[in-house]
């Protein structure tokens, strides 16, 4: 990977953005998805931008330059138009090791994955960019802005087996996948009816979207599917976690746990751990778990391999 040229595409990427930004006043994000457009589609009106488009086409990033070019993008619009906390890209870090978790788990070539909540597409193009797996994607995301930015994104990257739709993912409909993944939002889901009609369903008060979610996800599995959640680190002794650890011993079965460094969130109130779970079979064994101090020790990562080979 080439640094110096996702620097000089970065430059010439957010000027076009703020060209794009003064012109149409309009927010970070829309004027990222116009730049895309533009920059696979260029248009009369916006000849201003094809220097910068033309000078970045001659970098000949690779999709992994790509994709690390728009994180630098959105941390820069992050600066004037933050995202709320279940907006935040999943950290590479993460990406990473739930690919390395997906790859072991599969055994077979080719898998079908969902992601609920998907928001801007880069944990979907960390795992189809670094599995060994061939993977037919889709990416289910509330909030139509980001649908249209991740699909922008991977249009530009040119990634295969990648789509993005906009839906409630809480909300039923018909998928039969062999894995769910999700970086699961925080937070009450708003819709007490909806609500209702799952086991998780608290009787008292709006229920957790990310309890609703991580039990549609379920649902949505093939008899011998995964589901990878990014839940907080707390779940099974928060509030109402009796609900969710009910809807576990009877729908499903942990079968991973790994703890995450709370340093690599921004905030700490908001830690997570990686989450796996087996739909249920009518056996269950004893989960696999680990702990980790620091992602970014390489050490640390092959202790993790040995120990999840040998498992």
């Amino acid at each position: 990977m080439n640094f110096e040229k996702i620097e000089q595409a970065f430059g010439l990427l957010l000027e076009n953005v703020q060209t794009i930004q003064n012109q149409l006043k309009t927010g970070f994000y829309e004027a990222i998805i116009e730049q895309n457009v533009n920059y696979l589609q260029p248009v009369e009106d916006w000849q201003v931008l094809e220097s910068n488009n033309q000078q970045v086409r001659q970098l000949e990033l690779t999709p992994e330059e790509w994709r690390r070019t728009f994180q630098y993008l959105m941390m820069k619009g992050q600066q004037t138009e933050p995202l709320q906390p279940n907006h935040q890209a999943t950290p590479d870090s993460l990406g990473f090791l739930i690919t390395l978790v997906i790859d072991h788990l599969f055994s077979k070539d080719s898998l079908s994955v969902l992601e609920l909540g998907s928001g801007m597409g880069n944990l979907a193009e960390t795992i189809l960019l670094h599995s060994q797996k061939a993977i037919d994607y889709l990416g289910v995301e509330l909030d139509d802005i980001l649908v249209e930015l991740s699909a922008s994104i991977a249009e530009v990257l040119g990634t295969e087996g990648l789509t993005f739709s906009q839906g409630d993912a809480v909300r039923s409909q018909v998928f039969q996948k062999d894995l769910v993944v999700s970086d699961l939002p925080i937070g009450y889901y708003p819709d007490d009816v909806i609500a209702s009609r799952f086991q998780v369903a608290s009787p008292e008060e709006h229920t957790y979207a990310h309890h609703l979610l991580m039990e549609q996800g379920v649902k949505y599995l093939e008899s011998d599917g995964y589901a990878i959640f990014l839940a907080p680190t707390q779940l099974l002794t928060s509030p109402q976690s009796e609900l969710l650890k009910e809807w576990i011993q009877t729908a499903t079965e942990l079968v991973m746990l790994v703890h995450l460094p709370e340093k690599i969130f921004a905030n700490p109130s908001y830690a997570k751990s990686l989450f796996v779970f087996r739909k249920f079979s009518g056996q269950k064994g004893t989960p696999f778990v680990f702990a980790f101090n620091d992602l970014s020790n390489p050490e640390e990562i092959r202790d993790f391999q040995a120990k999840l080979e040998s498992n």
